[in-house]
């Protein structure tokens, strides 16, 4: 039988009830509490006709219940939804109906919105609350450890691994999608990741899976730093890890709290930690040069490796982060269509911001369909084959559009631009989708925001194109100041122009007081062009 992720997890559950899996602020979870909790969930959704190929919407903050959730709908071979907790009324009724989702678990703080659309979601027929002392149980909800304590374990059943595991997107550029997945075939991808990394065979039965788990000495402690609504923070932070017989840790507090973070490496002696770019590492850096200005630094000697996705990470800040402690800083290139590629910086190793060795069966294309000759300077799409998503849930179109075949392969091209190095390696550029057309000049928004970032003054930059009579569109910055600095626009403009080729500089710099971003780090490019449209026609 194909690797599932549940059917994996009873198996170390079974092996090594007594470990830990699971620390949220303080709270541990072992193995065996963790797959008896979940077996009782699986038990009530069963009960309430949710099974095989059924969603349920997860509406909750990072925690152990979100892994114990998870894990209930896998062993019913259904499928968990992810649900960003920013949400408001019209988009959590949008997500819960576009997926289909028949279940919805959410906390105490969220209950009177669930009370306010309740009647728009028809299709959803089991409510259950967390509580979290916010707020009391709807009339309408089960109380979630009620359900845990009243309810007897279901017991293990067999898992089709060709099941749709599915996955949002946050819809930065557009409505959320959901992208589709086998959910045999997954397990097996962050399990065989897992298992090369540790120099062991990637296993591709559950005989293999056992294996495999007694040759891991010493599995990760993993802290997740983003949210677990992401697939960064679902696949990195905690499957992966999971698969390796690993431990979670996490904290249901809301907000980029770095101090708080490194506290929680150095008690919970993390050996791993999952961020998004520079997002989360500039803050983190600042907060290990404060610890260490003070005399007070973090002991994170334990932690050997901290791996980000989906957010450039500059070199820069890599350089840093090293300079407090020897780990390996993973640097993953890849989307929820598709993994593209890796950059992997240690003290003895150096990267280049945005420079990827390419993954096996990925190629970079034009837009006629040719590929991409090495050292040619010629930008193309990325595309990646191997394991390629099933599609987007409920949308063809798009599925057509994103995953096709060349020369009788099937691709995913998740939408990034690149060029390829005479190395082979690849160059990120950016999202076609916030590409900037200057006076018939390309200009990607990423690469602009790095130049703007490095100087000392800025915090964080995003960059986004505005129309423009004569050139079709003009480059604004948006640039946020750390605390107390000042920056004159005209001197910062100085300081892109010395660095990039003149379209690329921005016409105009927009002072704000925060750069508005998602919980996952990824630019709200939505906001950036509002705000700098709305700033710029205020001082005509």
């Amino acid at each position: 039988m194909d690797i599932h992720f549940a059917t994996a997890w009873e198996l170390i559950a079974g092996k090594y009830p007594r470990k830990t899996v699971g620390i949220c602020d303080g709270s541990v979870l072992t193995w065996g509490d963790y797959e008896r909790r979940a077996a009782c969930l699986a038990a009530l959704l069963d009960a309430n006709g949710i099974g095989a190929d059924s969603k349920a919407g997860i509406y909750l903050h990072n925690s152990n219940e979100y892994s114990e959730i998870q894990f209930a709908l896998f062993k019913l071979g259904a499928s968990p939804v992810n649900v960003n907790y920013r949400y408001k009324a019209d988009e959590l009724v949008y997500l819960l109906e576009n997926s289909d989702a028949e279940a919805l678990f959410f906390q105490s703080c969220y209950a009177m919105r669930i009370w306010e659309i309740k009647d728009r979601l028809p299709k959803v027929k089991l409510f259950v609350q967390i509580d979290d002392g916010t707020e009391a149980l709807l009339d309408f909800a089960e109380d979630y450890e009620r359900v845990i304590r009243d309810t007897q374990p279901l017991p293990p059943r067999e898992r089709d691994p060709d099941g749709v595991y599915l996955l949002y997107t946050g819809g930065t550029t557009g409505l959320p999608k959901g992208v589709m997945y086998p959910v045999g075939g997954f397990s097996m991808l962050l399990t065989g990741m897992g298992a090369m990394a540790r120099g062991l065979a990637a296993p591709t039965t559950m005989q293999e899976y056992e294996e495999m788990l007694e040759q891991v000495e010493d599995p990760p402690t993993t802290l997740v730093g983003c949210p677990l609504m992401h697939g960064t923070g679902a696949w990195l932070g905690a499957f992966a890890p999971m698969m390796m017989g690993g431990t979670v840790v996490t904290t249901a507090r809301l907000g980029l709290d770095p101090d708080r973070l490194w506290g929680i490496a150095e008690s919970q002696r993390v050996t791993d930690i999952v961020i998004v770019g520079d997002a989360f590492a500039r803050p983190m850096l600042e907060s290990l040069d404060r610890a260490a200005a003070r005399g007070t630094p973090y002991d994170i000697s334990s932690v050997r490796q901290i791996i980000s996705s989906g957010v450039m990470w500059s070199a820069e800040t890599k350089a840093g982060l090293l300079k407090h402690n020897d780990m390996v800083l993973a640097d993953i290139m890849g989307s929820s269509e598709g993994g593209m590629g890796s950059s992997v910086t240690t003290r003895d190793t150096g990267a280049k911001t945005a420079r990827f060795e390419m993954s096996e069966g990925v190629k970079v294309f034009t837009d006629d369909d040719e590929e991409v000759e090495p050292g040619s300077g010629v930008m193309g799409r990325i595309a990646t084959s191997g394991f390629v998503p099933l599609g987007y849930y409920k949308d063809p179109e798009k599925t057509a559009a994103t995953f096709r075949e060349i020369d009788g392969v099937r691709y995913s091209f998740p939408g990034d631009y690149a060029t390829v190095e005479v190395d082979g390696s690849i160059t990120l550029l950016g999202r076609g989708s916030v590409c900037i057309n200057t006076g018939g000049e390309k200009v990607f928004p990423e690469e602009v925001e790095e130049v703007v970032k490095q100087h000392p003054a800025v915090l964080d930059c995003l960059v986004v194109g505005l129309p423009d009579d004569r050139f079709g569109e003009r480059i604004v910055a948006l640039a946020a100041t750390r605390d107390g600095e000042h920056v004159d626009v005209e001197a910062l403009g100085d300081f892109t122009r010395e660095r990039l080729a003149g379209y690329k500089v921005p016409r105009e710099y927009i002072i704000v007081d925060a750069v508005r971003r998602a919980v996952n780090g990824k630019a709200d490019y939505k906001w950036a062009s509002q705000e700098a449209a709305r700033r710029t026609a205020r001082e005509k």
